[in-house]
């Protein structure tokens, strides 16, 4: 596997406006949001880019449903490492697979473009081994 950097750090919020009051209003970061309530910026340096993603989107995005499965650990942040390109991701992916970790779900190309494949780490964080073309230069 070959990580190219850390591409994207987003706290996960249970509570999306009031993360938005401390990390927009009282530390002042340059967030932007989407209309669906994700806000991020890729304006603070040393981050590709960081974002609040709201607990129910990421439910979303690992399991296809708003609620998050009682029986998982409920993560407070998703961290997501891209690799070359996009064709990249399935072997990566797979590799953590036989590595002895559970994917929550294979490679797949999200609708703004970004291919994906995530787990959940032994802390609770969501891990995005991904390809991200908008953050390559």
């Amino acid at each position: 596997m070959n990580i190219q950097f850390l591409a994207t750090v987003a706290v996960i919020a249970p509570d999306p406006a009031g993360s938005r009051n401390l990390y927009a209003g009282a530390m002042g970061l340059p967030l932007q949001g989407e209309g669906d309530g994700y806000y991020h910026s890729e304006q603070i340096a040393g981050c590709k880019s960081f974002g609040i993603w709201p607990l129910s989107q990421a439910a979303q995005a690992c399991f296809g449903t708003d609620q998050w499965p009682a029986g998982r650990p409920v993560p407070q942040v998703s961290i997501e490492f891209d690799v070359t390109d996009a064709a990249a991701v399935a072997p990566a992916a797979q590799q953590l697979k036989q590595a002895g970790h559970e994917l929550l779900h294979g490679a797949r190309e999200e609708p703004w473009g970004q291919t994906v494949a995530r787990l959940q780490s032994p802390e609770g964080a969501i891990i995005g081994i991904s390809y991200t073309p908008v953050l390559h230069d």
